[in-house]
């Protein structure tokens, strides 16, 4: 058989043809007809309000038309603070004051049950309980009053807007996993993270900046490793990853232009380039393609916004100081919550913030100081900040770590020094704004903080729950990847009705 005949065993050339025929390939036949004209403009207006969505291209016609919100959302937006390495609840949140009475007690065998631990305190011959060092204070909200820790005093102030979750569980028990599972579904690698299909499924809100933008500050003690897969797109194409934002002098590398190229060569650049990747695409029909020459022009267009994103000269003195004494030191977590406000109210639609070093498997009280002193004020600062601006009724903020931390302690014990192993069956995350209750507390954990005793919520429920506050359905927010439809919540996830306003 010759090169030009088909590679199909048939004989009749217009079943040939359907076979090959795919609708990604129809749509891309089109587009110098309908499509191309009255088509797209059409798309155009049916977008509403999201301006990258004007004049797209028609290989992106099937997901825009799948992507419109499938009801009327509560929040535009997402700023996500993910403490990486999983903050201990019981020294934070989760108020148990009985424990201070069982002080070195073996943890009962009732409570733990059996359960699975990891291979740092398997190996203990005592599992002792250890209570917080840390006093807890009454801080108002809308209930009866949530107690905190004295190492969250700014947080505190701000109760009244936030909807605390005591009743988090997840799958994982290391972090590596675990954090996969919370940013994308998923314990296995390779899956999109949230703010990839918040993309996917929303588009952007600002031509000039990335829809989905992450930002990281290295913490006080035990780091782990942070994967750039945390924020990547999967088997989605690739304009839908996050775009890191680093600290320093190149907020984005390779943003600039070398010494002695002009704004004007690197526009007759990046025609020529974007001319070859039409026909290459016009021969490939590859997606990717097109994603590449939408980095180029994006690439171009942040050469502009992202000096006068960084730049905190225009932010008035009262401002600064809301956010802390490190909000001028680039990467701290100040400066970055500082942004993530900046980036908000210019359209990005998903800003992640990563805080390193909550790993405390020992010196547990100094580095919580260390750490809880390093966000607090900023993410109490950002709260304010987004509330007085008009914003936090259309922005969903999210807190929270991987996992909790045990009540029993790793290694030696002492009421001013200990540590805490992974325990992934309860924890203690919070959300505001969004058409999220404020001021209110969900869910109940047994007196050890150990098993969850009202209203469990798994990382899919989490997951559904947000993207219904965005205008998504999550069963309906899918991607068909090598046969199979893909979401974010996989084939869980139910709405927390009671945390929805």
């Amino acid at each position: 058989m010759s090169q030009s005949q088909p590679q199909e065993d048939c004989h009749d050339p217009l079943e040939t043809y359907l076979r090959n025929l795919t609708r990604r390939r129809f749509f891309g036949n089109m587009a110098g007809g309908l499509l191309g004209g009255m088509g797209v403009t059409a798309l155009g207006s049916l977008a509403g309000d999201r301006p990258a969505f004007a004049g797209t291209r028609v290989d992106e016609v099937d997901r825009i038309l799948n992507s419109l919100p499938h009801h009327a959302p509560k929040a535009k937006r997402v700023i996500y603070m993910h403490m990486e390495g999983a903050p201990s609840q019981l020294d934070l949140y989760d108020y148990k004051p009985a424990l201070h009475e069982r002080f070195d007690e073996d943890l009962p065998d009732s409570i733990r049950n059996g359960q699975r631990i990891t291979t740092m305190t398997s190996g203990q011959s005592r599992f002792p309980v250890a209570p917080t060092m840390f006093k807890f204070e009454r801080h108002e909200n809308n209930e009866d009053g949530v107690m905190l820790s004295e190492l969250l005093p700014h947080t505190g102030r701000m109760a009244k807007d936030i909807c605390f979750i005591h009743s988090m569980k997840t799958s994982a028990i290391n972090h590596e996993p675990g954090i996969t599972f919370f940013q994308t579904g998923s314990e296995i690698p390779g899956r999109p993270c949230f703010g990839s299909w918040m993309s996917y499924g929303l588009g952007s809100m600002n031509n000039d900046l990335p829809t989905f933008v992450v930002m990281i500050t290295q913490g006080i003690g035990n780091m782990q490793a942070l994967s750039a897969r945390f924020w990547g797109s999967g088997f989605l194409t690739s304009e839908h990853q996050g775009c890191k934002l680093r600290a320093g002098r190149d907020a984005v590398l390779h943003l600039r232009d070398p010494d002695g190229v002009s704004r004007e060569d690197r526009r007759r650049m990046l025609d020529l380039a974007a001319r070859l990747n039409e026909e290459e695409f016009a021969n490939s029909l590859d997606p990717e393609v097109n994603a590449r020459i939408a980095q180029y022009e994006m690439a171009y267009r942040m050469q502009m916004s992202v000096p006068e994103l960084t730049d905190f000269s225009d932010e008035s003195q009262d401002t600064l100081e809301m956010y802390g004494p490190d909000v001028n030191k680039p990467g701290s977590f100040a400066a970055n919550c500082l942004l993530a406000r900046r980036l908000s109210e210019r359209g990005v639609r998903f800003v992640q913030l990563y805080m390193r070093g909550w790993d405390q498997h020992g010196n547990l009280p100094n580095e919580i100081r260390a750490q809880a002193g390093a966000v607090d004020q900023p993410q109490a600062a950002l709260l304010a900040d987004l509330k007085r601006r008009g914003l936090l009724d259309e922005t969903l903020v999210l807190w929270a770590g991987e996992f909790g931390r045990t009540v029993y302690c790793q290694g030696r014990l002492a009421r001013d020094n200990y540590g805490r192993d992974h325990h992934p069956r309860c924890f203690t995350v919070w959300l505001a704004g969004g058409g999220i209750k404020p001021g209110i507390s969900y869910g109940r954990t047994d007196d050890f903080s150990y098993n969850i005793e009202e209203n469990p919520v798994e990382v899919h429920d989490l997951h559904a729950t947000m993207l219904h506050q965005l205008g998504l359905d999550h069963e309906k927010t899918v991607y068909r990847h090598q046969g199979r439809d893909y979401r974010l919540t996989d084939v869980h996830g139910k709405l927390l009705k009671d945390i929805m306003t």
